[in-house]
């Protein structure tokens, strides 16, 4: 499998391992007392660590607009990444030879480590969707491959990103941006899409069938080479012609189910006719190739008997297998509307369904009173299409390159329109995260516009956060400063890979859980030193089967220790650095 390397790689390949684990701080909640949905102001690679111990392993979709590094000179949230801080990231992290980097190189070094953590966050059953042009879609493809496995590709998505071509473009116009599409698992698979009415219009019920309406589709299967035995003839009770699958194709069920159905409409039976040849035809192959003693559909009962009772049959409900032409065509088959699967989804997302960027930049205008606030948004459409095929009603939608949150604008759309619960998580590293990110979803939820331009609001909540201080500090002692509850949630998650559950037992102020019959307990207080001691054990009162405990000393022997199945943890040495 090829891999890519760049200047800078060997750096930012185990970079997300180094990045200090910041808290989460809250500032305000909008529209509830608490909400599920946040955004985030902060550098994303920091605020993805810190996501880390409450979502590891549970975001269901993963969307990310991130800068497209086309090489314009300036800021542009989605063109390159000479911003300041990112140059900063990569002197700090890669060292002083940054500078003479390629804009490719500086790209990949900026997106690795984030993509690391990316996957750490993914569901298994998730999947996440990467938007990308031309630049740098080679590359990406490269690094996604290596990050999230090239097994777990699903595809390539071309999106109409214009719906117009102006005439004065150079070379050939770009109509199109990519979306990468990579599952967390090889299985992974995306819900298919609501059927168009002119998909359906093509189901129609002329004899009343119950059952509702259908269309005719061929009564043949593939590979008949290999499946000769469902190769035979089936006799037309109308006209006691004989009628064969088409050339190379056998029939779509078994010989017993096919008996089956043609018995509704007359008697039938299976008998050797001697037909090798017209049946080696039929598979590709010559007679004295083609399997042996496959009997033929036959009438039990004269032609004049079938032909009456079939002509019963056609005036009623007609069975799963007919022949069309009023009984003198080829053998079809029903397939009921009731019974279709939604619209697959192809690679081509065209703009009529998913939106386009002026779409997107009129929308926002609207949203903002008309000023232009955000040089290149997506539309809500777009991102609605991938909640669509790839989130169920409560699932978690994070996009860590925020932008002008429309993510967040299209999970309150869905929750609207289906009465979900979908939450959202934007990071936003810029300082418009509050001015504009949070901004737009504040209106969003609660309408926007006036008169005939006037949007109903939403409904929805959200919390907005802000990066608060590192946990651990660099000589390995822990930052009091940023609170026992937010010290025991790491910790625990530390040892079990699993969120905290809220405090419930008062009567015991040390206890964090149980996770696979070990009980975890963290002994800390901020002003003294705590020891665990023979003393201290009364005040483990959960059952279980082994216990985990922190404390800054111990002083049981360690045989009573194994007798009683405690593994003592010194704080701060045996605290697992994330």
């Amino acid at each position: 499998m090829p891999t890519l390397d760049w200047i800078g790689k060997d750096k930012v390949i185990n970079h997300h391992r180094d990045v200090p684990f910041r808290v989460l701080e809250e500032k305000y909640t909008y529209n509830a007392e608490h909400s599920d949905n946040m955004i985030i102001h902060g550098d994303n690679l920091s605020a993805l660590k810190s996501l880390l111990p409450k979502y590891e392993g549970r975001i269901k979709c993963i969307y990310i607009d991130q800068p497209y590094n086309t090489g314009n000179e300036g800021w542009v949230y989605n063109d390159n990444v000479n911003d300041p801080r990112i140059k900063e990231w990569l002197g700090n992290v890669v060292g002083a030879e940054s500078v003479d980097f390629s804009r490719h190189d500086k790209w990949l070094c900026m997106m690795y480590p984030r993509l690391k953590l990316l996957h750490k966050l993914l569901a298994e059953d998730g999947a996440i969707f990467i938007s990308i042009d031309d630049n740098e879609q080679s590359y990406l493809r490269l690094i996604c491959d290596e990050i999230f496995g090239r097994n777990n590709f699903v595809a390539n998505t071309s999106w109409q990103r214009t719906y117009s071509m102006r005439n004065d473009v150079k070379g050939i116009a770009s109509e199109v941006e990519y979306i990468l599409i990579y599952g967390k698992n090889p299985e992974w698979q995306p819900k298919k899409l609501d059927r168009t009415e002119k998909m359906d219009s093509k189901y129609k019920n002329p004899d009343n069938d119950p059952e509702g309406a259908w269309r005719n589709i061929v009564a043949s299967a593939p590979n008949a080479n290999t499946h000769q035995g469902m190769v035979y003839a089936i006799q037309n009770p109308t006209t006691g012609e004989l009628a064969y699958p088409p050339q190379g194709r056998c029939w779509a069920l078994g010989q017993d189910s096919m008996l089956d159905a043609m018995n509704k409409w007359a008697e039938y039976e299976l008998c050797e006719i001697n037909d090798d040849e017209a049946r080696a035809k039929v598979c590709g192959v010559s007679p004295d190739e083609v399997r042996k003693n496959v009997p033929a559909i036959m009438l039990k009962e004269s032609l004049e008997s079938a032909r009456e009772k079939a002509n019963i049959v056609m005036k009623g409900v007609l069975p799963e297998f007919y022949f069309s032409k009023n009984g003198t065509g080829t053998l079809s088959r029903k397939a009921h509307i009731k019974n279709v699967a939604g619209r697959p989804v192809t690679n081509y997302w065209s703009f009529e369904e998913t939106g386009h960027t002026d779409e997107a930049s009129r929308l926002l205008k609207g949203i903002f009173d008309g000023k232009a606030v955000f040089d290149t948004p997506k539309p809500p459409r777009l991102i609605e299409r991938i909640l669509q095929i790839a989130t169920e009603n409560d699932s978690i939608m994070l996009d860590s390159f925020g932008g002008s949150g429309t993510t967040a604008h299209a999970v309150l759309n869905m929750n609207k329109q289906d009465g979900g619960n979908r939450k959202f998580i934007l990071i936003e590293m810029m300082d418009y995260a509050e001015s504009i990110t949070a901004e737009r979803v504040k209106r969003v939820i609660d309408g926007y516009g006036d008169g005939k331009n006037k949007v109903e609001g939403t409904g929805g909540s959200f919390t907005f956060y802000y990066l608060g201080e590192m946990l651990l500090l660099p000589d390995g002692n822990l930052n009091e400063n940023v609170g026992l509850d937010k010290i025991r949630e790491y910790v625990y998650f530390m040892e079990t890979k699993e969120p905290i559950m809220p405090e419930s037992d008062n009567d015991e102020p040390y206890f964090m859980g149980v996770c696979r019959d070990t009980a975890y307990y963290f002994y800390y207080e901020k002003d003294a030193a705590t020891t665990l001691s023979i003393d201290f054990l009364p005040q483990i009162k959960k059952k279980a089967e082994g216990y985990v405990i922190y404390a800054d000393m111990c002083t049981i022997d360690k045989s009573d220790l194994k007798k009683w199945n405690i593994i003592f943890k010194k704080i701060p040495r045996d605290i697992t650095r994330l």
